[in-house]
């Protein structure tokens, strides 16, 4: 009983302390938007920020292409010999390593 009262007694002079704990606890981990979501949610944003600026990027890219495709016929003959190694008919083409890339 003596234990009891003890620990009632601790409970009764720190009850704001103890009371913050848990509800600091309970924000922190339990609750259904606690900081360690909030946080992983914060990591996925700004992976996604990143993915969506290299697509940016990208498209910003494919759509200058696209342009001078469409502007210089001699742009298509060019793409197609640099990037699929085609040839006309009466020509040898030699490939270093460097050049293929994936």
């Amino acid at each position: 009983m003596d234990k009891l009262a003890s620990l009632w007694a601790f409970v009764g002079r720190h009850k704001y302390v103890i009371t913050l704990a848990a509800f600091f606890l309970y924000v922190a981990f339990l609750d259904q938007n606690s900081l360690i979501r909030r946080w992983g949610y914060s990591l996925e944003e700004s992976r996604l920020r990143d993915e969506i600026e290299k697509y940016r990027l990208e498209y910003e890219e494919n759509t200058e292409r696209l342009n001078e495709l469409m502007v210089d016929s001699g742009a298509i003959e060019r793409i197609a010999r640099e990037k699929y190694f085609m040839k006309k008919p009466n020509e040898d083409i030699f490939v270093f390593e460097e050049d293929i890339t994936e």
